[in-house]
């Protein structure tokens, strides 16, 4: 997230979560930190909100009513009279508590913290971060000892990983709130207990939540299936993946069939790919649409995992950015090895 250095930290408190299957406990502080101290005011504005993408959006959900989700009610009652802070963070620590049976949760530290004036969408509002640490590093303290020095070791936070995040802002209450969430630990989707449990949020159905999927779900198709169901090279894969960003690149909107003529084009691949899209959204609980808006700010974030690199043995790494036609690949019965040949008219 940019542009927090104007942010007001307003309250903060920590509380200790344990996973109750393993006897750990649950220890609730009985007052907010106190943060007297500017630079580690500032040092924990930056360790909660730097790893956010503010352009992912979630919101939360429940069955039947949106106010029967007990998180969303919680920061509610936070918005609605900040002198309800500690009671509701006690609440959320021991709704957390409960969440917490999977064998793969591990104990931390969960922070409840109010902020002001959160750049959002244009404006400064008002938010609520609920966040959990897990990890701990070990850190080495240099330490005057008379007339020299010693070492010693400390546990610590590095406040530069945060685990488990959300930041709900105070906005679209109706639709419950606008919310952007982190989970770097606990990925297996059985041991998802803070997005789908805890907090129960799921993705706005937006322009950037569609190109984001939707490049998420090429990107799979073309690693996984498209490679294990026909006989393609890596010089193929890569260059259908180059095809699928270049059309993303390149389009104000998305459409699937035009994509799926234009970019797939072979029909026994496109039924395939069509298949694949289909047990994607089924397994994800969603569904892209068919024609949307292209987000940059996803077409972007998407880029930097699209691997175009070619990788022979140790020795090679070749980074293929277009032209398919001007790579021949080939086996040399002589030597017993395969290889690859490149068609250039310039070096540089």
């Amino acid at each position: 997230m940019t542009g927090i250095d104007a942010v007001i930290l307003e309250k903060a408190i920590v509380h200790k979560v344990g996973n109750p299957t393993r006897g750990e406990e649950l220890k609730i502080s009985a007052n907010p930190l106190t943060l007297n101290d500017d630079i580690v005011r500032a040092l924990l504005t930056r360790y909660f909100l730097n790893p956010f993408n503010e352009n992912e959006h979630y919101h939360f959900t429940h069955i039947s009513d949106i106010a029967m989700n007990e998180v969303y009610h919680y920061v509610v009652n936070i918005f609605e009279d900040s002198s309800n802070f500690h009671r509701e963070s006690v609440f959320l620590a021991q709704l957390l508590y409960n969440k917490s049976t999977h064998a793969r949760v591990k104990e931390g530290e969960l922070y409840v913290v109010l902020f002001d004036k959160i750049p959002f969408e244009g404006e400064l509002v008002r938010a609520v971060g609920i966040f959990k640490s897990e990890t701990k590093d070990t850190y080495l303290k240099v330490f005057q000892h008379g007339q020299g020095y010693e070492v010693a070791a400390e546990d610590g936070i590095n406040i530069n990983k945060l685990d488990k995040g959300c930041l709900v802002f105070r906005t679209n209450q109706a639709d419950g709130f606008k919310v952007c969430i982190i989970d770097n630990t606990n990925k297996q989707q059985d041991a998802q207990y803070w997005v789908n449990d805890f907090l129960q949020v799921k993705p706005f159905a937006d322009s950037y939540h569609h190109t984001n999927q939707a490049l998420g779900l090429c990107k799979l198709f073309i690693e996984k299936e498209y490679a294990e169901k026909f006989d393609v090279s890596k010089s193929d894969q890569i260059d259908l993946l180059n095809k699928s960003m270049d059309y993303f690149k390149t389009r104000d909107q998305f459409n699937l069939n035009e994509f799926a003529e234009e970019v797939i084009h072979h029909p026994e691949v496109v039924d395939t790919f069509m298949n694949y899209k289909r047990n994607f959204e089924s397994n994800r609980n969603y569904a892209i649409d068919e024609s949307f808006d292209i987000n940059l700010a996803a077409v972007k974030k998407q880029a930097k995992v699209f691997k175009s690199i070619l990788k022979l043995d140790k020795n090679f790494h070749i980074y293929i950015h277009g032209r398919r036609d001007l790579i021949e690949r080939g086996y040399d019965e002589q030597t017993g090895q395969k290889f690859y040949k490149l068609y250039y008219e310039e070096e540089s």
